[in-house]
């Protein structure tokens, strides 16, 4: 039966009523805070400890960073999205899934959201985590945080698996963090669960390999991966199993509909690109229910929300307060957040490494630009870097 071959390698987030991104802080710091009903904001003093009682907080980013008093200032947060295999070993390395930063600038009017392709292919810096010591060396970005956590578990796992990638980003590119958030993204199926589905824009033909039937309707797993030894994975159907198909189009998407969608990248074109695109697009689809008036007008439900969103993400806050992070990112709407792309939306091979990936010089330029603080006016000049999702 004919393989079908990927290049991509499988590794195994006035005051009146708008589209606030309190949502999207919800995945970039972890909660759910500021509450908009009608054209009046809910005091944050009131809903504070309420969103934020089941938000696990910890230390996770390295010494000397995420230590500013005030939250006053340009800042960078780094998000890890992980999305661990069901009954995985605790003890076995957790690869970051998804890594991204949001750049948002002293002006507190807007944010950026740029993601670094997994697969990019850096230089990753000597740690001991106390019980395993990383001699340094060469690496695709989201091994640091294998290398971080390895021989750990739980919230030791996740602090150190932090700490390693906080510092290879900053070894490779000078870029350092104020905030920290690590977003489990099979927790936001119970999310979807809670509020009946998403309704979202398909906008590519794609493929599952993790879900399909057989022809009594049993579920089946549809392709058997195989390592095909050049960097990529072969997809080798099994006979007898249809795989789940999400056609282009306007959808209602059951909670495990949306989280399968959100994971695929084998069977698309651009692999992780495509994936990266459909997961923002989800988190979009998935903010709009919880704004809708069914979901902020049934007090039961909400509060059924906050608690699984808040045991779906891990936050470092550093030493400044969640709910002044909150209370001053307040102006900012959907409409300020944009998506920005890395090396144009596509794959950019590695010269290095034929399987990984380097950035390009684009890329490399709006790094140098949240660096040096002045994102607004990179893109300004660069209008093509944001993402049409």
């Amino acid at each position: 039966m004919e393989a079908l071959a990927k290049g991509g390698v499988a590794q195994r987030k006035g005051r009146g009523r708008r589209d606030p991104l309190w949502a999207r802080i919800l995945v970039a710091v972890g909660a759910l805070l500021m509450i908009s009903a009608g054209t009046t904001f809910v005091l944050k003093d009131v809903v504070f400890g309420y969103a934020t009682r089941s938000v696990k907080k910890e230390d996770l980013l390295p010494a000397g960073q995420g230590k500013h008093a005030s939250v006053s200032g340009a800042k960078n947060l780094l998000l890890i999205g992980i999305d661990p295999r069901p009954n995985q070993n605790p003890n076995d390395a957790i690869r970051s899934d998804s890594i991204l930063i949001l750049h948002i600038p002293a002006s507190h009017d807007m944010a950026f959201l740029i993601s670094i392709p997994r697969d990019t292919w850096v230089s990753v810096p000597k740690y001991n985590n106390g019980k395993h010591a990383f001699n340094g060396g060469k690496d695709k970005i989201n091994g640091a945080f294998a290398e971080g956590g390895l021989g750990l578990t739980g919230k030791d796992q996740r602090k150190h698996g932090t700490t390693l990638l906080a510092e290879t980003i900053k070894q490779n590119w000078g870029i350092t963090f104020d905030a920290a958030a690590i977003v489990d993204f099979v927790g936001f199926q119970e999310v979807v669960n809670v509020v009946g589905g998403v309704d979202m824009y398909v906008d590519q033909r794609t493929v599952s390999v993790h879900n399909g039937t057989d022809a009594h309707g049993n579920h089946k797993v549809p392709f058997d991966q195989r390592d095909n030894g050049r960097g990529g994975t072969d997809l080798i159907p099994i006979r007898g199993v249809t795989p789940k198909v999400y056609e282009v189009g306007y959808q209602h998407l059951a909670a495990w509909e949306a989280l399968d969608y959100v994971r695929q990248r084998e069977t698309l074109p651009n692999s992780d690109y495509d994936r990266q695109r459909h997961q923002q697009q989800f988190i979009k689809a998935l903010l709009k229910k919880i704004a809708s008036k069914e979901v902020l007008g049934n007090p039961s439900m909400l509060n059924n929300v906050l608690d699984v969103v808040g045991r779906a993400v891990t936050i470092d806050t550093g030493s400044i307060g969640l709910d002044d992070w909150i209370f001053a990112m307040r102006n900012i709407d959907g409409d300020r957040m944009l998506t920005l792309k890395t090396n144009n939306g596509g794959f950019h091979q590695s010269t290095e490494n034929p399987g990984a990936e380097a950035l390009d010089e684009m890329t490399l330029d709006l790094l140098a630009a949240v660096r040096a603080k002045n994102v607004p006016a990179f893109v300004s000049n660069n209008p093509s870097l944001v993402s049409a999702s």
